[in-house]
């Protein structure tokens, strides 16, 4: 399977896991929730999907590498007690707290939050004094005499023999104690979340014309030749703070992360062809509806590598400016709830201090679930600037109205109204900017390319990225609906995507 399709499967379990009686008792015993082996290549994304499950379900997370354990740190460090058995003194040997179960129970202390996933990686390349308590640990959940906190859901991982010489195959007496999940690298898949996470234009670009260097694993007479998902997450951010900071992007940067000599010559001569189409064509100009049409000649001469680039640039920056309108219309709703129950405490006569005192209250609740949610490790990069975005508003309101005096809690109140109004017109105003900038964008590739390829990216990209998706919903956009309508795009995905895949394969780029 592929890795998404391992991630749903992996969070149904969970929930299912976590599911109570109406007496409060979990419906599936602890002996007899098995724990999931996720046996994949190293780099696929293993440990990305459980931070996202438990983002998803609400629930804590932690996480470690079971190479970096030896079997004192994992079951305890034994130490010595004197007891009495029958009027006599015997010294005994007791263990202290695993360092893995001490973790779960310090952050559910922490983050109040009593259930979650401890995720064990590289499960089967424990040390060989500590493989003789992991069938223990797969059945009961018990490292030494200190067993799991109820709630919390086994999942490990690890990398077949082909992948790790450390790898220690495990007997059917404990492979059948685990629920087994076997996955295999998917461009397609992967390249969802890469969009999701805004990897960079250029990885994606290069990858789609040349699916086969998303992932390789291969031992040569020089050693280990390999690309992996995350070293083309890891490339994409590095990428962005060079181009930030000016540095020259050089083969042997690019090495660090691809180990893979061909593909990192294809790749760096890829790169400097994208910044060579960054300087010929000014995207900006282009979504601002002021292309040249020298620029439009030029384009419509291009390669089909320069034309996939300068789409890629596009639909990048639109579906970059889609993503953060919609991340501001979530904040906005979510304000909602606290400006209510601070009108319902001007309604009720309450004064302007105690608004004040409310607003501060809310604000603080807003922090430490925050906080709770980051050390529990379930909370999203996309949640946490949402909140950030409305304890800012909240921070920033408070202050105001401590420095102005209002005469009562209504007058205290209409000035946290106003505040609020002018983000809302702000965000409409965007909108409206960010409708524009799309009707540009359809109309250059409509007066450019036509109805052809370039179109049926651009559509496919709009339908299928969730944001973009939700906007066109929720405002309109006269261009998609209309070349919706001439491309029948919802009763064709299959074909699209089908048509996308012959285009990369059937054009001339040579890497």
């Amino acid at each position: 399977m592929n890795i998404k399709e391992a991630k749903n499967y992996i969070k149904d379990s969970v929930k299912i896991y976590l599911k109570k009686d109406e007496e409060g008792e979990y419906r599936i015993p602890v002996v007899r929730q098995r724990p999931i082996f996720l046996l994949g290549a190293p780099g696929i994304g293993k440990t990305a999907i459980m931070e996202q499950i438990a983002q998803e379900l609400g629930i804590a997370l932690v996480s470690y590498s079971m190479t970096h354990h030896t079997r004192q740190s994992a079951l305890g460090l034994p130490f010595i007690m004197h007891k009495e058995y029958e009027g006599k003194s015997y010294q005994v040997s007791e263990y202290t707290m695993s360092e893995i179960i001490a973790s779960v129970y310090d952050v559910m202390e922490q983050s109040k939050i009593r259930e979650g996933i401890l995720f064990l990686d590289e499960i089967n390349c424990v040390s060989e004094t500590l493989a003789p308590s992991m069938l223990q640990f797969l059945q009961y959940k018990v490292f030494g005499r200190h067993q799991v906190p109820e709630g919390w859901v086994i999942v490990t991982a690890g990398n077949p023999p082909e992948y790790n010489k450390s790898v220690r195959e495990f007997d059917v007496v404990t492979l059948d104690r685990m629920k087994i999940l076997e996955v295999e690298a998917d461009y397609a898949i992967w390249r969802e979340y890469a969009r999701e996470r805004g990897l960079h234009t250029a990885i994606l670009n290069f990858l789609d014309l040349k699916k086969e260097a998303f992932y390789h694993v291969e031992t040569t007479v020089k050693g280990k030749n390999y690309i992996t998902a995350r070293g083309w997450e890891d490339l994409s951010q590095m990428l962005e703070l060079y181009e930030e900071e000016g540095i020259l992007v050089e083969e042997s940067f690019i090495g660090q992360y691809i180990r893979n000599d061909r593909v990192v010559k294809e790749f760096s001569a890829y790169y400097d062809l994208y910044q060579k189409y960054k300087n010929d064509y000014n995207v900006e100009e282009i979504l601002a509806g002021s292309v040249s049409e020298q620029a439009k000649d030029k384009a419509r001469k291009s390669d089909f590598d320069e034309r996939l680039s300068l789409m890629g640039m596009l639909n990048d920056k639109i579906q970059q400016d889609i993503k953060e309108n919609m991340q501001t219309s979530e904040m906005l709703h979510e304000l909602m709830g606290p400006l209510k129950a601070l009108r319902a405490k001007a309604e009720t006569g309450g004064s302007a201090a105690e608004i004040v005192e409310l607003l501060a209250k809310q604000t603080e609740a807003r922090v430490k679930n925050m906080e709770s949610l980051q050390i529990a490790g379930a909370l999203s990069m996309r949640d946490k600037h949402k909140t950030r975005a409305m304890i800012r508003f909240l921070t920033d309101t408070g202050k105001m109205l401590r420095t102005e005096d209002a005469a009562d809690g209504a007058a205290a109140f209409a000035r946290i109204k106003a505040g609020f109004d002018e983000q809302v017109a702000a965000y409409k105003q965007d909108t409206g900017r960010v409708k524009e900038r799309m009707h540009f964008l359809f109309g250059f590739v409509e007066d450019t390319f036509g109805s052809g390829n370039e179109m049926l990216l651009l559509m496919t990209e709009c339908t299928v990225q969730p944001d973009c998706a939700k906007f066109i919903a929720a405002y309109g956009c006269e261009d998609y609906q209309r070349h919706n309508e001439e491309m029948m795009l919802t009763e064709r995905s299959d074909g699209i995507l089908e048509q996308i895949d012959l285009l990369y394969k059937d054009d001339l780029y040579v890497g």
